[in-house]
C-alpha cells in the first residue's frame, strides 16, 4: 500500500485483539509506512469488550486520532465481530462513536497480518526453506491462543489479504497415533478442529492426549510444576525445546508435524506461490523445532503435488507487531479526501 498523496500527517489508532491479550498503538502516518508511536497491552479477559479498553486507551492519551481500524480474532460480519476466545460481541458503529470518527474498521486478525507482512524488513523473516518467491497469492498461518488463517490474493499488481476461519476446519490425521489424537479430541469436544491441536491451548491437550492414553509417562515433578504453572503451554513448549522431558519433546512433535501438514494443505488451497507465513504467538518461540525436518517433510508430504510446494517459500514471522502494522495500513483507507 502506498502512501495516500491526501495525508501530510494523520495519528491512526490500530488494535490487535486476541482472546489473552488486546494491543492498541497510535502510528503516525507522514511518509511511508506508518510509524508506531506508542503500545499499550491489555489482558483481554480483565475487561467486559474492546469498547471499555479503547475509553481507556483514548482517556489516557489526549491525541486526536484520525483513523482507527482492529484486527479481530474471530469472524467480521457486516461490521460485526465475535472474538473466537472471548465472550465479546465487537461493533464497529459503536467503536467509531466512542471514538467520534466517522467510521471505526473491523477485520480479521489474520487479514491485518495480511496488511502487515509485505511492508515488514527482511530481518523479520526466518526462512525455512530456500524455495524462491514467484508472483502469485499467499497465504498465512498464525497459532496462537487459537488458529488463524488467511489468504492474500494477487491481482497482478498488488496483493491483497482476505480471512477465513480455517483454523476451525476439521483436523486431518496422518498417522496412527494422530488418528488416535482425532479421536480423543472428538470424544473430548465433539469436533476434532485444526485448532483443539494447532494453538496454545492445543499442545496441552496434545500433552493431555499422550497421558491419558499412556502412550507417554508423566513424571510427578512435571505435574506439579504444570499445576503451579500459568501457562502450561509454554511450560510445556520449553521443557521440550530444552529437552528435559520425554512427554513434552513428543508433545511438540505432534504439533510440529500437525503445523507442517496444515501449512501445506493451505499452500494447495491458496496456491500460495508468492509463500506461507507462520505468524502467531507460538512459530517464532518454537523457531528451532520448526527448522527440523519434521516440519518441512510433513508440508511436502502431499503426493504428487510435493514438487510444487518444494518450490514455495515458507518463513516464520518474528515481527510481533505485524497485526497492529497491518492493521494501521488498513486504517489508511478510512482517512478522509
Amino acid at each position: 500500500m502506498e502512501k495516500d498523496p491526501r495525508v501530510k500527517m494523520a495519528t491512526i489508532l490500530a488494535g490487535d485483539i486476541g482472546g489473552t491479550n488486546t494491543r492498541l498503538a497510535l502510528f503516525e502516518q507522514t511518509s511511508g509506512r506508518p510509524v508506531m508511536s506508542l503500545e499499550t497491552t491489555y489482558p483481554s479477559r480483565n475487561y467486559n469488550g474492546l469498547e471499555d479498553i479503547v475509553r481507556e486507551f483514548v482517556l489516557s492519551q489526549p491525541v486526536t486520532i484520525n483513523a482507527a481500524c482492529f484486527g479481530i480474532a474471530g469472524p467480521v460480519v457486516r461490521g460485526t465481530a465475535t472474538v473466537s476466545n472471548l465472550p465479546w460481541t465487537v461493533e464497529s458503529a459503536r467503536l467509531a462513536q466512542e471514538l467520534r470518527l466517522p467510521t471505526a474498521s473491523l477485520i480479521n486478525d489474520l487479514a491485518a497480518h495480511g496488511y502487515g507482512v509485505d511492508v515488514l524488513a527482511p530481518g523479520d523473516f526466518a526462512p525455512l526453506n530456500t524455495a524462491e518467491a514467484a508472483e502469485g497469492n499467499a497465504a498465512i498461518i498464525a497459532a496462537g491462543t487459537g488458529l488463524g488463517e488467511a489468504g492474500l490474493y494477487w491481482d497482478g499488481k498488488d496483493r491483497h489479504p482476505f480471512s477465513s476461519e480455517g483454523g476451525h476446519a476439521t483436523f486431518a490425521p496422518q498417522n496412527e497415533v494422530e488418528m488416535r489424537l482425532h479421536q480423543y479430541l472428538t470424544t473430548k469436544f465433539g469436533h476434532a478442529s485444526c485448532e483443539r491441536v494447532l494453538s496454545g491451548p492445543g499442545l496441552k491437550n496434545v500433552y493431555d492426549f499422550l497421558k491419558d492414553t499412556s502412550l507417554e509417562q508423566e513424571p510427578p515433578w512435571l505435574q506439579q510444576e504444570l499445576a503451579n504453572s500459568t501457562d502450561a503451554s509454554a511450560l510445556i513448549s520449553h521443557l521440550a525445546l530444552e529437552g528435559k522431558a520425554a512427554i513434552c519433546e513428543r508433545s511438540l512433535d505432534i504439533f510440529a508435524t500437525a503445523l507442517g501438514s496444515e501449512a501445506g494443505n493451505l499452500a494447495l488451497r491458496f496456491l500460495a506461490t508468492a509463500g506461507i507465513f507462520l505468524s502467531g504467538g507460538i512459530a517464532a518461540k518454537i523457531l528451532p523445532k520448526l527448522q527440523e525436518p519434521t516440519f518441512l517433510q510433513a508440508f511436502l508430504a502431499k503426493g504428487r503435488m510435493q514438487r510444487l510446494l518444494e518450490k514455495i517459500p515458507v518463513k516464520v514471522i518474528t515481527n510481533d507487531k505485524v497485526g497492529l502494522i497491518g492493521a494501521a495500513r488498513r486504517a489508511l483507507q478510512d482517512l478522509p479526501a
